[in-house]
């Protein structure tokens, strides 16, 4: 065979392989991010190597044991903007999570109440506020999606200052599980833009969502030391089903699209048992599992600390999705075993020095899910797994109740090494 045929046959290969990987787009390499060096660390929290070391206890590393928390009981929603209520449920559920033996709640409204920072104050609690950002967006890099979402971003750090607590406070999370669909049209829209260079964030060689990320990233980070002579962690939580864990054939982005969450101090990441990616990932090295085998590869993907954010299992009686198996129908007396296996996976993974917390999600049933209509607070619905993700069900009088042994069995693990 002629040297030219060698040739052209070579170039083809390269071109189908091209093409399979990503539709003629190959994806990004080599992605970079760092914070600049002027940027100043946070005041109690900070970053060093694979650690989350807190200042205010000398500087002594921390592993956050933590429950995720939303505090709408029946009849609250927040489809409609509304906060949870402001009354005693907040002295209740503290002192709940705190006799869990957890140090770190992850909050998902905006404004909690003043009441859950009174109850706050009596914990040794520290918190992490998500800060919500529409998932289905047409276009994260619009310059009116931006603006808009910087706006929200400004306003609930304004939040935290005026009525939450500054000093508890370990990160803002900017956004949570972005969906495929959006990711997917957003790059498509802008696939020249691979870079960001902002006041404290700058990337390289990234997709034009991860670019959008680290603009509302920067925006935020800048208007907190501009305002407040201070700053937090920051990240975005990210989930297995669009990245950054690429060889999974279950993903729901092609390889260019995936997402690394990586342009902050610290990567955050929903992994639940069941997920895309996680299912089909290969046997962890020590348990055999395959959440520990996802977690290693994760591990390998970052020099940063890991948080996984939210893991879970829901109760639900009735699992709706066949094609889903592990969204819901679970029995309670089964999840202690699992959330053991789980925190198994985490402690003794290869990399588990990059694994700086665990959040189960959630405290207690959150009936307002999924916002099927007005009144979808007010019933607990058997076939909707999200309402019955919780540690705790909610009986009479709003009081809630265990399910089975599964708060002694989170118990139990943080009390652990």
């Amino acid at each position: 065979m002629s040297v030219k045929k060698i040739l052209v046959l070579i170039i083809l290969m390269f071109f189908t392989a091209a093409v399979h990987a990503g539709a003629g787009t190959p994806a990004p390499k080599g992605k970079t991010a760092r914070i600049t060096a002027d940027t100043p660390a946070p005041t109690r929290f900070v970053v060093r190597g694979y650690k989350i070391l807190d200042m205010s206890k000398g500087g002594k590393p921390v592993f956050f044991r933590g429950i995720g928390y939303s505090p709408f009981l029946p009849g609250e929603t927040p489809i409609y903007g509304a906060n949870p209520g402001d009354d005693g449920r907040y002295k209740q559920h503290m002192k709940l999570i705190s006799g869990l033996g957890a140090n770190y709640i992850h909050v998902f409204p905006l404004k909690m109440p003043p009441g859950f920072f009174a109850a706050l104050d009596k914990t040794g609690l520290a918190y992490g506020q998500d800060v919500w950002v529409w998932a289905y967006a047409e276009d994260f890099l619009d310059e009116t999606f931006q603006k808009t979402t910087l706006a929200n971003i400004r306003e609930t750090i304004d939040y935290t200052y005026a009525v939450g607590r500054p000093d508890r406070l370990a990160l803002f999370s900017i956004g949570d599980e972005l969906q495929a669909a959006s990711v997917m049209r957003t790059d498509a829209r802008h696939p020249e833009v691979r870079n960001f260079s902002g006041k404290h964030i700058i990337v390289t060689n990234r997709t034009p969502t991860e670019v959008a990320l680290a603009r509302l990233i920067d925006g935020a980070m800048t208007y907190e030391l501009a305002r407040y002579g201070r700053r937090h962690l920051y990240c975005h939580t990210s989930w297995t089903h669009i990245g950054p864990v690429a060889d999974r054939p279950d993903l729901e982005v092609p390889r260019e699209n995936l997402i690394l969450p990586d342009m902050g101090d610290l990567i955050c990441m929903n992994i639940y048992t069941y997920a895309n990616g996680v299912r089909t990932s290969p046997p962890g090295s020590v348990t055999g599992t395959t959440y520990q085998g996802y977690l290693e590869a994760l591990a390998k993907e970052t020099n940063k600390p890991i948080l996984i954010t939210q893991v879970g299992l829901s109760t639900s009686p009735i699992a709706p999705k066949p094609n889903v198996p592990g969204f819901g129908g679970h029995k309670a007396e089964d999840v202690p075993k699992i959330f053991r296996s789980v925190w198994q996976d985490v402690r003794s993974a290869d990399g588990k020095e990059k694994f700086a917390g665990l959040v189960f999600f959630e405290l207690q049933d959150e009936w307002w899910k999924s916002g099927e209509d007005p009144a979808d607070c007010t019933r607990h619905e058997e076939n909707d797994p999200e309402e019955w993700f919780g540690i705790y069900e909610v009986g009479k009088d709003n009081v809630l109740i265990p399910k089975g042994k599964i708060p002694e069995g989170v118990r139990a693990l943080f009390a652990e090494p």
